[in-house]
């Protein structure tokens, strides 16, 4: 499956609302399927063509997936063994025979990428789960006690009671973080279902639980080499599981080691990278097209131009549901259009750097390893006297060496000082340091190291809520599955015991993993410091034509009722002048202002013809579908206000394809 969506209660003409919630995720999949019963609708797409749901044995259990399950088999076996039958080879009934089997002591055992729900017809009980690290997405909305679930945002907002209203609070985390951080987002009353958690929805009442909760338990007696087989076997064992399923798999590449070392298991399957035009300087083609040869795989690349760039800026914006600041996102949204015409599925490296230690920052605990043994009060006061020193290295270090991690470090998808925050918001009632948001999260994991307690920050804020949220978006926008070795419970578990001057230390970060990669790949590659897919934002605002068109979003009414106009546009003259790198920020701002008009100020003409279709489609299909109410009504004056448009905008359009809309 690839996207599902629900609800409960009795709300009008409920066949044709689901019809609509499954029609709003359809890049998820062409195939639709439906479930109808006396207090639940479900809808299910998917990529591959399977039944929308599954039932157990005596039809009282009903599941839909959006996933993939990679030890299906092995727990298929164990459940014929055991005295279910199977009728399809849908992952899906393979949770659906395990729910009934184990309960919700089934997650636990599952290996793979998945959000899901099953339905007891009998005692009319919801009961939804999320995979360990949130790679597939998960929403619902509560409403007159009832719940509406869906994989994307977009899926619940046509849902015939839905009350579009912004939760403002929610720039708060999105300032300080780039991010709207789980499990709240930026609609009232809509939420996530937080990575490795189960909800159960029972007479009206939801009640959450977590099942899995990452653990490190480093091994310091652990030799290296003991360290480096360890990644490799567990690597080259979820790679081959995350390259199954029937269709090829390509690999996303990059020049650096992470994407170069899934690219060694992929002899004579197909590569992908993209580059920005005008920014040579950090293009990665020539590096990944070297590393392609050298792993005996067919590479594909294009560059993609500055006005290509900014005219898919307002589409992703609204796929992505929430505003985006990391524009990251739109690299992504480019290499999935790229590889979605050669390939249904790709692999990618996302994960790599937050499990095995590879973010630049992470380097801090080892910089201040004999510093941070000073006396605070003494290192506090050298810190102060720091202040009075010309700029140097030795200044740089005795300033950043005051803090705590606690205060120093809150993920590394840090975008605003809490100054700057509290200075571009206009309303600041509510509105909360960094750092208070952060020590939550690390009071969880308070006695281990220093290095450990980021690993695990940026596992729970930043992988779950930023660089997830956009993969995902930006392949299901291209029909494109996407799937993620890195983020596998048994490469989580080898990396768990890793040591941690294994990890980071003199010779840089990602230490164990760059020797695991190093068996098959050449030093200079697996030497590489990891860049992704660079952006060139920084360079782009300070040009002319894109400091004006900023610069006019900066003075709408929108940005006048959020912000602080004055800030924001002194952010963006300093920048466009040099007086200081504000891209961040001001790509923050600039990415809200465009998610915000088109999701409350426009209703686009794409929009009601989308609905008007789902109507007269539902109409059509009321009568042989089981489904249906045989008491559904026409709602013949949402039906004129639909049709209000255009008559030649009213019609069925051939699904669009990106490389049909983008010029790349």
């Amino acid at each position: 499956m690839s996207g599902i969506c629900g609800f409960t209660g009795q709300v009008p003409n409920r066949f044709r609302t689901i019809q609509s919630m499954a029609k709003a995720i359809s890049h998820r999949g062409s195939a639709s399927g439906f479930y109808g019963g006396d207090n639940l609708y479900m809808g299910a797409v998917s990529l591959e063509g399977l039944q929308g749901s599954v039932y157990n044995e005596d039809g009282s259990l009903v599941a839909a997936l959006d996933g993939r399950i990679y030890n299906s088999r092995e727990l298929r076996e164990e459940l014929k063994e055991l005295g279910h039958s199977f009728e399809t080879d849908q992952d899906a009934e393979v949770i659906l025979h395990g729910f009934e089997q184990w309960g919700e002591d089934v997650l636990p055992l599952l290996r793979g990428a998945f959000a899901f729900a099953v339905y007891n017809e009998k005692d009319g009980t919801l009961f939804l789960g999320r995979d360990p690290f949130g790679i597939k997405p998960l929403y619902y909305y509560i409403y007159n006690n009832e719940i509406v679930f869906a994989s994307e945002i977009k899926s619940i907002m046509r849902y015939s009671e839905f009350d579009r209203r912004l939760n403002v609070g929610a720039l708060d985390s999105y300032l300080s973080f780039g991010y709207v951080l789980p499990p709240q987002t930026f609609f009232e009353d809509v939420y996530s279902l937080l990575p490795g958690h189960i909800l159960w929805y029972r007479d009206g009442q939801v009640a959450q639980d977590k099942y899995w909760e990452i653990k490190f338990a480093p091994d310091e007696d652990m030799t290296e080499e003991d360290a480096v087989d360890m990644i490799s076997d567990a690597i080259s064992d979820s790679v081959t599981a995350h390259k199954g399923g029937g269709n090829e798999v390509g690999c996303f590449l990059s020049g650096g080691v992470d994407s170069g070392y899934l690219s060694t298991f992929f002899e004579g399957h197909k590569t992908f990278t993209i580059s920005f035009a005008g920014d040579e300087e950090n293009s990665e083609i020539e590096k990944a097209k070297s590393i392609s040869d050298e792993v005996g795989a067919d590479h594909y690349s294009e560059t993609v131009t500055y006005e290509a760039f900014w005219k898919a800026v307002p589409k992703v914006q609204r796929l992505m549901d929430q505003p985006v600041a990391d524009p990251s996102a739109m690299a992504m949204y480019f290499t999935s259009g790229l590889a979605s015409k050669y390939v249904k599925a790709v692999v990618s490296g996302e994960g790599a750097d937050e499990l095995f230690g590879g973010y630049e920052a992470y380097k801090a605990p080892y910089r201040f390893r004999n510093y941070s043994k000073v006396p605070y009060g003494v290192r506090k006061l050298l810190g102060a006297l720091a202040s009075l020193l010309p700029d140097s290295q030795a200044k740089r270090f005795l300033k950043e060496g005051v803090l705590p991690l606690e205060e120093s470090f809150v993920g590394s998808g840090f975008l605003c000082s809490n100054e700057d925050k509290f200075a571009l918001l206009k309303d600041t009632e509510g509105a909360t340091r960094a750092q208070d948001i952060t020590k939550r999260v690390y009071h969880r994991v308070r006695k281990l190291s220093p290095l450990t307690k980021m690993q695990y920050l940026d596992i729970n804020m930043w992988l779950a809520g930023d660089v997830l949220q956009r993969a995902d978006r930006m392949s299901m926008a291209h029909s494109l599955e996407l799937r993620l070795p890195y983020l596998d419970k048994k490469v989580m578990e080898a990396a768990s015991k890793i040591p941690e001057n294994l990890k980071v230390n003199k010779n840089g970060t990602k230490y164990a993993l760059r020797k695991a990669a190093a068996r098959v790949l050449t030093e200079d590659i697996t030497d590489r410091k990891s860049s992704g897919f660079a952006v060139p934002i920084a360079q782009w605002i300070s040009e002319d034509a894109c400091y004006d068109m900023i610069k006019e979003e900066f003075r709408s009414p929108t940005a006048q009722k959020y912000f602080n106009i004055d800030v924001l546009l002194s952010f963006l003259d300093d920048h466009y002048v040099g007086d200081g790198d504000y891209s961040r920020q001001i790509w923050a701002v600039y990415a809200f202002l465009l998610w915000y008009r088109q999701h409350f100020e426009e209703v686009t003409t794409e929009e009601i013809t989308e609905d008007a279709i789902a109507e007269v489609e539902a109409l059509a299909d009321v009568e042989t579908e089981e489904v249906a109410e045989s008491s559904m009504v026409v709602d013949q004056d949402k039906l004129d206000q639909l049709f209000g448009v255009a008559l030649d905008e009213i019609k069925a359009p051939e699904e669009e394809t990106p490389e049909e809309t983008e010029e790349v």
